[in-house]
């Protein structure tokens, strides 16, 4: 009976009726209140309403009646909606002793490993998703993303191809092949981006197929070619958005006004923890600076946290949707800081393998974040990594960031960018004068032109030993989930110096606005 009953509410569950399902499993389990299967789908049902605090009260019922493997990856999952990382681990690893059957599950508990900064354990659950549903293209594209997260390129490549063949139009997958390698005459894949994206007509699909033939443009020696693509896509992305430039100048303003004057907290009540901060505009050098660190024999990659604003935002007390703005910043300003430290750390755990006494953690949006941290964890080393600042323009605008983050809506116009810059570069100003020495400033092209000095002041910044291991980053086999993640694989180079000449035309208007704003371009 309760067989035929849960097959019945997962089949409904199938076909989307999810209140429905909800109801009856209410129902079920108030007649049966010790089947497991029944608190189960209230969970993932009150879930999928948005109810997700219920949901984990409800599948934490289920576990309590029978732990089976599916209930723990599902509750993994829900787990990390709430940014209970330490909770999801464990969660996760409760699930491999007995993990589920089916390949949503599997599925499931890949993604939930790829949350957390776990690529390399993802992998076999996504194989065996793919091996029982091998026309699902969804595990297919985790499966493929994960493969090159943790360099095996042509797996990847292999993997991308047989999603495409499955699904021909699948922006996603034509996205990430792009990104795997750089393209060649005799090896790329021009002609059909070209042709899907002249067929898409999903505003989504066209931003992804235009950064995707834009890069392969580039590759191919076609930089005119490529930015034009690009403009046209970004352009028509730019038109979708509500954004105004003045919604992140009132973040800035509200930093300026209320973290620039927290005071010194006690510093006995402060951790003796000395996590390392990369920090910068994005598209700067961030992901270099975190790999040449991790392959510090005392030093791992935490990856890009968002621990940070997380622990400030809950201490804020503040039920805004974005975890920055201006009435979270000015909460803060009266926040118990050394508190933020301890809880960062906490939050930060899940992602550290432990295995080495200092971590990274390389979230280039912490630059909002340096007062707090300097006071939070007053044993903490920043680096901030500075670029050309057209360059950085450029970048920005060549480089597709998380479409559904509002945090990134600056970056498809050029004078947004440089607007954007200029705010940063203004606070960085602060940051150093009210915290002098805290900041180790690190220029992107002198780190490429002097390598081996500027590793040098890097890890002397950091407390550091020097480590030969950290000129050969490129030899670190630690995953990359970043853009940068085929380029940090190579030796240093100077290919990304001074590129924004190619296009100063167009760049014209954004160069003004900053030598307006007194930063100079050379």
């Amino acid at each position: 009976m309760g067989q035929e009953r849960s097959a019945a509410i997962r089949a409904a569950l199938q076909r989307g009726e999810v209140e429905h399902v909800y109801r009856s499993a209410v129902q079920w389990r108030a007649e049966a209140p010790h089947a497991a299967e029944a608190h189960f789908l209230v969970g993932i049902s009150a879930a999928m309403l948005g109810r997700v605090g219920e949901g984990i009260a409800s599948i934490e019922a289920a576990i309590e009646r029978e732990g089976q493997g599916e209930y723990r990856a599902q509750l993994a999952r829900l787990y990390t909606l709430v940014r209970r990382d330490a909770d999801a681990a464990k969660s996760l690893r409760a699930a491999e002793a007995s993990p589920p059957s089916d390949a949503l599950g599997r599925d499931t508990m890949g993604c939930v490993y790829a949350r957390l900064g776990d690529h390399a354990a993802s992998l076999p659950h996504f194989a065996e998703a793919i091996r029982l549903e091998p026309a699902n293209s969804a595990f297919r594209y985790n499966y493929a993303a994960a493969l090159s997260f943790v360099g095996r390129r042509e797996d990847a490549e292999r993997e991308i191809e047989a999603l495409i063949a499955l699904s021909p139009g699948d922006a996603r997958a034509h996205y990430l092949l792009a990104g795997l390698r750089k393209q060649t005459a005799d090896n790329n894949h021009v002609d059909r981006l070209t042709a899907a994206r002249q067929a898409e007509a999903s505003p989504p699909n066209r931003l992804l197929l235009g950064y995707a033939l834009a890069k392969e443009k580039d590759d191919l020696g076609d930089p005119k070619g490529a930015f034009a693509v690009l403009a046209e896509a970004n352009a028509e992305h730019r038109r979708t958005l509500p954004y105004r430039f003045e919604q992140d100048a009132a973040v800035f303003d509200a930093i300026e006004t209320y973290w620039t004057e927290i005071a010194e907290e006690a510093p006995e009540r402060a951790s003796s923890a000395a996590p390392i901060f990369v920090i910068g505009m994005p598209r700067t050098g961030t992901t270099l600076v975190d790999r040449i660190l991790s392959s510090h024999p005392a030093v791992e990659s935490a990856g890009e946290l968002q621990a940070f604003p997380l622990a400030t935002k809950f201490a804020s007390g503040t039920r805004t949707r974005t975890v920055l703005d201006p009435e979270t910043v000015k909460a803060v300003a009266t926040a118990d800081l050394v508190a933020i430290g301890h809880d960062y750390l906490k939050r930060a755990g899940p992602h550290i393998a432990g295995a080495k006494p200092r971590f990274v953690d390389k979230f280039p949006g912490n630059f909002h974040y340096v007062g707090l941290i300097a006071r939070a964890l007053p044993h903490a080393r920043i680096v901030c990594l500075r670029r050309n600042p057209l360059d950085t323009v450029l970048a920005n605008f060549r480089n597709l960031f998380a479409v559904s983050s509002r945090y990134y809506d600056y970056s498809y116009d050029l004078l947004d960018i440089a607007a954007y810059y200029q705010r940063f570069d203004q606070l960085m100003a602060r940051w150093a004068a009210l915290f002098p020495g805290r900041v180790l400033e690190l220029r992107y092209e002198q780190l490429v032109g002097s390598q081996r000095e500027e590793t040098e002041r890097l890890l002397a910044h950091c407390g550091l030993e020097w480590a030969d291991a950290c000129l050969d980053f490129h030899a670190n086999a630690a995953p990359v989930s970043t853009p940068s993640a085929a380029q940090v694989r190579r030796p240093l180079y100077r290919d990304a110096v001074d590129r924004w000449r190619i296009h100063a035309d167009a760049l014209e208007p954004a160069r003004r606005f900053l030598e307006q704003h007194g930063i100079a371009v050379e």
